[in-house]
C-alpha cells in the first residue's frame, strides 16, 4: 500500500506521521518525479513503476472524485470515499466501488480484489 500525493513529501511524511499511519504504507509517493500535478495518468503510472506493478493492478483510493478519475482513466481500478458533500464528477467514469468511509471502502475492496481462497 503507498499513498501518492499532490503535495510536497515533507508535508505527506508530516501527514502520515500525525495520523500515526506511517506502518500502513510500503511507500510514500509525490509528482516531484514526474513533474505533473494529479489527475494526469502520467503520475499514476509512475506510482505503479515505483511499486513495480502495472497500472491495472492499483486501486487509488481517494475522497475526490478527480483522483478517482484520473485514475481510471490511466487504467487502473478506483474506489470512491463519499464523504459528505463529496460527489463524483458525472464527466468520469464511476468507480466499481463506492462507499461511505474506508472501513466500507476496504470491505468491499476485500470482496472485489482478494480471491476467495485469500480471505475467509
Amino acid at each position: 500500500m503507498a499513498a501518492l500525493t499532490n503535495s510536497a513529501r515533507k508535508v505527506l511524511e508530516s501527514q502520515v506521521s500525525a495520523a500515526g499511519i506511517g506502518e500502513y504504507f510500503e511507500q510514500l509517493l509525490t509528482v516531484d518525479s514526474v513533474r505533473r500535478f494529479k489527475p494526469a495518468a502520467a503520475v499514476y503510472q509512475s506510482a505503479a513503476a515505483s511499486l513495480g506493478v502495472k497500472t491495472r493492478n492499483i486501486r487509488m483510493v481517494a475522497a475526490h472524485s478527480w483522483d478517482v478519475g484520473g485514475a481510471i482513466r490511466a487504467g487502473c481500478a478506483a474506489a470512491f470515499v463519499a464523504r459528505p458533500g463529496m460527489v463524483l464528477d458525472p464527466l468520469f467514469d464511476k468507480p466499481d466501488i463506492v462507499g461511505r468511509d474506508l472501513t466500507e471502502i476496504a470491505d468491499r475492496i476485500v470482496t472485489t480484489d482478494v480471491p476467495a481462497n485469500r480471505h475467509g
